[in-house]
């Protein structure tokens, strides 16, 4: 039987670690992308003023991508230190992403940035552009694979568990690699991270144009950031809408958690839109629901209804039974792989393998769970509904308020007079908010999938390493103070490089930058 106590603080020494990493991705991608489009604007007009904001805000993104590369490494060991289980069971399927992203996206972001950086002098405006751009491409493209990785834990498509190996095997690496929950995951996630780029760079903008301090920088990185800042959010808005509808076909159960859903409501579903789950009465207390809107979101429809949570553990019910049936063919397999029948009663329930795994929570052998066991093991795959719906409904209040945000700034620059002082304040008090929605969104998503490690096929509880408790504990409080260093290291020095302000550009890049309102008619031959 497993350790609950082991589970629980694998569980929590990985949620910190990702938690941690995750408060630099997206600063990460939402910066990148600015700085190529000051750069971009800097070579069509000449305006130095553009470089000297492609060099200021590089230096932040510098400082933010080196935490990140450090934090995101020490993920990766954890998948062979803390889920050894995990990593022999799915390895061939969830390497090849990690593998491709170290391979492809992480040596192209990491040459470009070192280019970025120390190649001012050395390179045209043209081509450091050029440079700029392909290492937003390759933060993005670090992205895109990690999260192809990710949802397939989410939806297990194009592999299945072959029962001579006693793993999971990649059977269409096209289908892992246009996985639709990968795909709605990816443009949210990136959207997101713009977000927290346009949301940084508008409130050290404010910070600056508060104290009456390199006026020219913050005037022009506040519009940009506003105006970048209204897309993102939009972005976000829209994908978030079609990862709700991934959902629907792909976990269900998640959607109804989320939602707190327990019967199915006739089509189209109503969205609710406030109220106080309780998983001991299996109800939601003082509901507020607004009529329509889940259908919309969930099926595009009017006519199909989304099934709640006592229909969906029924169905659970259904295929712990069946599974059962795998379970039963696999032992004999072990046994003897040439067992004909066996194989075909496997191949046949295969899909429901996952389900019977489930009782050895239980049971050491599932094929002896008694009735309420199955019963029960049906009710574990509901995930904790009072978390989901509150932490969901927090990170969308998140995303609207900062699209009020970013409408407003924009309207003011808008304007002959300019935005006023108030407004400069509430965009720096609102600068913790995306990390908070992100946050959040990643709570939702991953938390959301237990108790399932990859979704439908192993439970988190099984794919642990046999770790004693006290070098968990002992891990977690290193990590812990490694970290809390770390923090103060990177606000630190954050904070130095905006106090200092664009004089810090050419302290790293040792060349003083021109005058700022420097400019030339046009490019010059050769140049």
């Amino acid at each position: 039987m497993f350790d609950p106590l082991l589970v629980d603080l694998s569980r929590l020494q990985f949620a910190l670690t990702a938690l941690y990493h995750f408060l630099f991705v997206p600063l990460t991608l939402g910066l990148s992308i600015m700085i190529a489009m000051m750069e971009t604007v800097y070579v069509m007009t000449r305006r130095t003023i553009w470089r000297d904001m492609t060099k200021f805000w590089g230096v932040l993104f510098g400082i933010n991508f080196a935490l990140g590369v450090a934090t995101g490494i020490t993920m990766e060991f954890q998948f062979g230190m803390n889920w050894a289980y995990y990593s022999h069971y799915v390895g061939d399927v969830f390497g090849a992403p990690l593998a491709i992203e170290g391979l492809m996206a992480f040596f192209l972001e990491a040459t470009f940035v070192g280019l970025f950086f120390f190649g001012w002098d050395r390179l045209s405006p043209r081509a450091h552009m050029t440079v700029t751009w392909l290492m937003a491409l390759g933060t993005n493209f670090s992205a895109l694979w990690i999260l192809i990785a990710n949802g397939w834990m989410q939806n297990p498509v194009g592999s299945a568990f072959n029962p001579d190996t006693m793993r999971m095997e990649v059977t269409d690496f096209m289908a892992v690699l246009f996985n639709p929950v990968a795909q709605a995951k990816f443009v949210h996630t990136v959207s997101a991270g713009y977000v927290c780029g346009a949301v940084f760079v508008l409130g050290i903008s404010a910070w600056y144009m508060l104290r009456n301090r390199h006026v020219a920088l913050a005037k022009r990185s506040f519009v940009i950031a506003a105006a970048f800042g209204v897309a993102s959010s939009l972005s976000v808005i829209v994908l978030g809408d079609e990862s709700g509808y991934a959902l629907t076909d792909n976990q269900k159960m998640k959607l109804a958690a989320i939602e707190a859903m327990w019967e199915t409501e006739p089509a189209p579903a109503s969205f609710t839109a406030v109220g106080i789950p309780s998983l001991a009465d299996r109800k939601t207390h003082y509901a507020v629901h607004i009529p329509w809107v889940m259908g919309l979101i969930g099926t595009r429809s009017i006519d199909k209804e989304i099934p709640g949570i006592d229909q969906l553990v029924a169905k659970a019910e259904e295929r712990v039974r069946n599974g059962l049936g795998a379970y039963d063919a696999l032992e004999k397999l072990k046994v003897n792989l040439n067992d004909a029948a066996a194989r075909t009663t496997f191949e046949a329930k295969s899909q429901d393998l996952g389900y019977a795994l489930l009782l050895k929570q239980y049971v050491e052998d599932p094929r002896t769970a008694s009735d309420q066991q199955i019963k029960d093991a049906a009710w574990s795959s509901v995930p904790q509904v009072p978390w989901l719906f509150f932490s969901f409904r927090i990170m969308v209040a998140c995303g609207f308020a900062l699209l009020v945000l970013f409408v407003t700034s924009l309207w003011y620059t808008m304007r002959e007079k300019g935005a006023p002082r108030w407004l400069f304040s509430l965009a720096v008090l609102a600068m913790p908010l995306p990390w908070i929605a992100i946050e959040l969104g990643w709570f939702v998503a991953e938390f959301g999938r237990q108790p399932w490690i990859i979704d439908g096929v192993l439970p988190t509880f099984l794919a642990t390493s046999e770790l004693g408790i006290y070098n968990l504990i002992l891990s977690i409080a290193g990590f812990t103070l490694v970290y809390g260093v770390l923090a103060v290291i990177e606000v630190r020095l954050m904070l130095a490089a905006i106090h200092k302000g664009p004089d810090i550009a050419d302290m790293i890049t040792g060349k003083p930058s021109a005058p700022l309102m420097e400019a030339k008619p046009a490019m010059q031959p050769g140049e």
